[in-house]
């Protein structure tokens, strides 16, 4: 069982404990739908009135492929300046808007198609003739085009940026670095019983560390289910976004040398002693600079765009969804 600790069989910050939980596969959508997906996602009730009702799941036959409804009945009809979206495309976008209700996906499925019909409406308006890049496909060119050509967005200033560091001069700090063994007593989330015998079993080995630190190699190597019980328990250097989450936020907040009680995770109980710690630093403006200004013009960005989506909203003849100024405004 891998648990997710982040050592390595060499003892360098991996256990290699492997079964790690793989990536999601990465979806490639248009550059439209990514600017109707840094909208939030707020619910029909907060960003409009939708003017369809999506049938229950229970009345819809066995799919095909990508798609959730048995006939072009059961989609909405919208129309954006004279123009239908098709069954097909609600079916394809409707996979990139997980919610739990269809209701709310439909509706986000529908309000970034809606989006980019009218960024495309607006590209073949002004004639944009862009020639793709690198991985680009020519819609996703003339989109972007279109935005750079109609929201100019100035970079912030260094007084801003300036101004921004000292603000939030917690924010530019490095993260600590730890030096720990653990050991770890396997079990999985669902097994109460096992759970709780690791739980009186971690108990009784902490015990037997606090009155002889020096044999936790030992033990390690006796009762650990992780490969690393190898070194001795070793984890090497550990920073944050190395292990899973619920053990990092307790593993570094401990001080140096054994902890006096097991950490819980996901894989199992922790009995973990912290050999070394080395406080973060606070980072000068130099080394953070460009972040903070990619940040700034990044916030500018999406409200100009969001703005710009909204004007393009009410110019539009859009029937069948009502899309209020509240659902294309980004969160602040």
């Amino acid at each position: 069982m891998a648990c997710g600790c982040g050592g390595t069989n060499g003892g360098s910050g991996g256990c290699g404990g492997g079964d790690k939980p793989s990536a999601a596969p990465v979806v490639a959508a248009t550059l439209a739908q990514e600017l109707a997906h840094e909208l939030p996602p707020a619910k029909a009730a907060v960003s409009g009135v939708v003017e369809f009702t999506p049938p229950a799941l229970a009345t819809i036959g066995e799919p095909e492929p990508l798609l959730i409804a048995s006939s072009e009945q059961d989609w909405p009809r919208i129309r954006v300046n004279g123009v239908a979206l098709t069954p097909d495309a609600m079916a394809q976008e409707l996979q990139y808007h997980p919610a739990d209700e269809q209701s709310e996906a439909m509706f986000l499925a529908v309000q970034a198609l809606v989006i980019r019909e009218l960024l495309e409406q607006r590209c073949k308006a002004l004639d944009l003739q862009v020639e793709a890049g690198v991985g680009e496909s020519s819609e996703e060119a003339a989109i972007r085009s279109l935005i750079e050509l109609e929201v100019p967005v100035a970079a912030p200033d260094e007084a801003a940026c300036e101004h921004f560091y000292t603000s939030n001069l917690p924010r530019f700090v490095s993260a600590p670095l730890l030096a720990a063994r653990h050991i770890l007593l396997a079990c999985t989330p669902e097994d109460a019983e096992a759970r709780s015998i690791a739980r009186e079993q971690g108990q009784a080995l902490l015990l037997e560390l606090q009155q002889n630190p020096e044999r936790f190699a030992q033990l390690a190597m006796a009762h650990s289910d992780c490969p690393s019980k190898e070194q001795g328990g070793a984890l090497g250097q550990l920073s944050k976004g190395q292990t899973v989450p619920e053990f990092e936020r307790q593993l570094f907040r401990q001080p140096q040398g054994l902890v006096s009680q097991p950490l819980e995770s996901r894989y199992g109980f922790h009995l973990v002693f912290v050999d070394q710690r080395l406080e973060g630093v606070q980072l000068p403006y130099s080394a953070v600079a460009e972040s903070i200004r990619n940040e700034l013009y990044q916030r500018v960005w999406q409200k100009a765009v969001a703005q710009y989506l909204q004007n393009l909203v009410e110019a539009a003849d859009i029937e069948g969804i009502h899309l209020a100024g509240a659902a294309l405004m980004p969160a602040q």
